[in-house]
């Protein structure tokens, strides 16, 4: 976590002193959901179709990157069947913040949102997160094929 940094998640902008850093918004939760789209697809990771060596995505709200994936999902031939995505971080709480990343999740990924799912916990004051050093997201995708 730094200091002077939005803390963005989900694609919610978090009222706190820290955010995180990387060259796109840094909103690990989302970058977890795009990365197990692509990982589903079989089409490599973030850093393949979004490098942070290309200036287009320096600032870029992850929403983009993961409407952007949507589209290569579709375009394959496939829908969300479910996203299941969880946050691990110590402060603040995410609880207030959880509905608005699942319409996030399902505008950007045009599903329903009865099919996304995110879920929250803390490090318990374990390793880098329960320091509050900074967070772990991870995600599993399942996708079904378009009829037709």
């Amino acid at each position: 976590m730094k200091e002077g940094r939005r803390l963005v998640l989900g694609g919610v902008e978090i009222p706190y002193e820290k955010g995180l850093d990387g060259h796109s918004d840094a909103d690990a939760l989302t970058h977890a959901v795009a990365e197990a789209i692509l990982g589903a697809l079989a089409l490599g990771d973030l850093g393949h179709w979004f490098p942070d060596t290309d200036p287009k995505w320096e600032g870029c709200d992850s929403l983009v990157i993961l409407r952007e994936c949507g589209r290569m999902m579709k375009e394959r031939g496939y829908r969300i069947g479910n996203v299941d995505s969880l946050v691990l971080i110590e402060k603040p709480k995410m609880a207030p913040h959880i509905e608005t990343m699942r319409r996030n999740f399902a505008e950007a990924l045009e599903t329903d949102l009865s099919n996304i799912s995110v879920k929250a916990t803390r490090g318990e004051k374990l390793g880098y997160v329960g320091r509050g050093e900074g967070v772990m997201a991870q995600a599993v995708v399942l996708l079904e094929e378009c009829d037709g």
